[in-house]
């Protein structure tokens, strides 16, 4: 169960850079990485696996539906989420909530929405692009694309400009390649040469079934026989996430047309809390992986470079105030008005809304007085 001959890895399970042929293109951009960017990396990852652990609690509690968990993909996620630029447009699927929080959503609108709270979330333009989860599997590699074209269309691609030209950068699982939106997707991005960035998070486990049943061969060969420039690396290695994901991104805004990343990682826990991984993965399984934790192999470079007790203590103490303040504000979390329903079905205020918010409003008003 290690990693493949082909896959990139800038830094080992043991913390130590790899230095061979295939890492020295990837060298400069890693060195040229300030210890304060470095540190983030850590505590973006430390902070999203206390929220993430606090918020599958939550669920077990009777506090929302349903949560989908993240731990295990930090490193993916992170490297990944901080290589894209601010005009960049992200399309998640519905575990990226590291990405999330790095592009500026604040988490408890994920809790909301699995609480059945709102309607989808949030709005895209208030935090960093982020558009929204996707909950119907493989459907937002279509969304990206089209929006791609539109980015395309409307020249903000190869201007040389960095602070306009786009790239657009979408999330999926491993169990996504499987559907058929994914392909079409596709076909449309190498036909139309749209500026982004497939970003294959390969979590081995598309709820039960195993990534060796849905593919006989590499995913990231697929997106190859469509013409499309692809990779694979270690998803546990936030220095490879970030670095390829950079180089990628780049390559779009430049106008070389759409890219891909397959991401070698392991979903440690549930696909989602109505799940039971123990009846179809072995304790051995989960236990390789674990030797590999992301966190934990970053933590051992960091502290190679010096790195204090003390900037650990104070991530850890800030991981816990984080969880701590999300578990508060998910218990004060209320229902939102009834109203509310009617009002973004249409952009503009639509007869049918107006009658139908009308009916409720009389229907609720019929009651008034009963019982007292």
């Amino acid at each position: 169960m290690s990693h493949p001959a082909e896959t990139l890895q800038l830094l080992a399970p043991d913390g130590r850079l790899v230095e061979d042929e295939r890492t020295e293109r990837y060298r400069p951009v890693v060195e040229s990485l300030d210890e304060s960017l470095l540190q983030r990396f850590h505590r973006t990852m430390s902070v999203i696996r206390a929220f993430d652990i606090e918020a599958g609690n939550l669920q077990r509690q009777g506090q929302l539906a349903l949560w989908i968990p993240s731990l295990g993909q930090e490193a993916a996620q992170v490297g990944s989420g901080y290589a894209a630029r601010a005009q960049d447009h992200i399309f998640p699927a519905y575990r990226e909530h590291a990405v999330g929080h790095i592009r500026g959503l604040d988490v408890v609108q994920i809790i909301a929405m699995l609480r059945g709270l709102s309607h989808g979330g949030w709005v895209p333009e208030e935090v960093g692009n982020f558009h929204l989860y996707t909950l119907v599997i493989g459907s937002q590699t279509l969304h990206a694309t089209g929006y791609a074209m539109g980015v395309q269309f409307d020249g903000l691609v190869g201007t040389g400009d960095a602070e306009r030209d786009t790239a657009v950068l979408v999330y999926f699982g491993d169990g996504a390649t499987s559907q058929g939106d994914v392909n079409e997707a596709f076909v449309f991005a190498q036909s139309y040469q749209t500026p982004q960035v497939f970003f294959l998070q390969n979590n081995h486990w598309a709820i039960s079934v195993p990534v060796s049943v849905q593919s006989r061969t590499p995913l990231y060969r697929r997106p190859e026989g469509f013409g499309i420039p692809s990779i694979q690396l270690d998803g546990n290695d936030v220095l490879a996430s970030y670095a390829v994901t950079r180089e990628r991104l780049d390559a779009a805004r430049a106008g070389e047309g759409p890219q891909f990343i397959e991401a070698l990682t392991y979903r440690m826990g549930a696909h989602t809390t109505s799940d039971d991984p123990t009846k179809y993965r072995t304790a051995d399984e989960v236990e390789h992986w674990r030797q590999r934790d992301p966190i934990a192999r970053f933590e051992t470079y960091l502290r190679g470079r010096g790195a204090s007790e003390q900037f650990f203590a104070d991530v850890a103490a800030e991981a816990a105030d984080f969880a701590a303040d999300a578990r508060r504000r998910t218990l004060e979390l209320t229902p939102p008005p009834a109203e509310s329903m009617f009002a973004h079905v249409y952009s503009e205020p639509h007869p049918v809304m107006q009658a139908q918010a009308e009916w409720l409003r009389s229907y609720e008003a019929s009651f008034e007085g009963e019982g007292a």
